[in-house]
């Protein structure tokens, strides 16, 4: 079968919000897995045990961590999402950097016709570039 390598996004109880954003954020987006913790934990209950999100062909896991951390999503691991048009482009980036921040505005660069680099509002980074012709 060989190797899958999947991202793993790690929150502190906030993964369902984001799974919430991210299905908004992309047309071609759904969640295919929601386990939440139940009463007898170990994780607050409700919180994400495991979900996993469909962006195009691509799975993200989330989880919400029951241990406290002292670190969290760092803008040198994003996620790069390649869409169909610029429209695509310019609403997942209104949808993303609203609460969060602008890495790279959108603008038009060498390497993409339509770009920005953004954090959302839980940390996590994104790469949005429209595909060239």
């Amino acid at each position: 079968m060989g190797i899958s390598v999947v991202p793993f996004l790690m929150f502190e109880g906030s993964a369902a919000e984001a799974l919430e954003l991210y299905v908004s954020a992309f047309d071609d987006a759904e969640v295919v897995e929601d386990r939440r913790f139940g009463q007898e934990g170990p994780g607050k209950p409700g919180t994400i045990e495991a979900a996993v999100l469909r962006l195009g062909d691509q799975r993200v896991r989330l989880f919400d961590s029951f241990v406290a951390h002292d670190f969290g999503f760092t803008p040198a691991v994003s996620l790069f999402a390649e869409l169909d048009s610029a429209e695509e482009v310019d609403a997942a980036f209104a949808t993303l950097s609203a609460g969060g921040g602008v890495l790279m505005p959108l603008d038009a660069y060498p390497f993409s016709p339509r770009f920005a680099w953004v954090n959302d509002r839980f940390g996590v980074s994104w790469q949005l570039s429209m595909r060239s012709a």
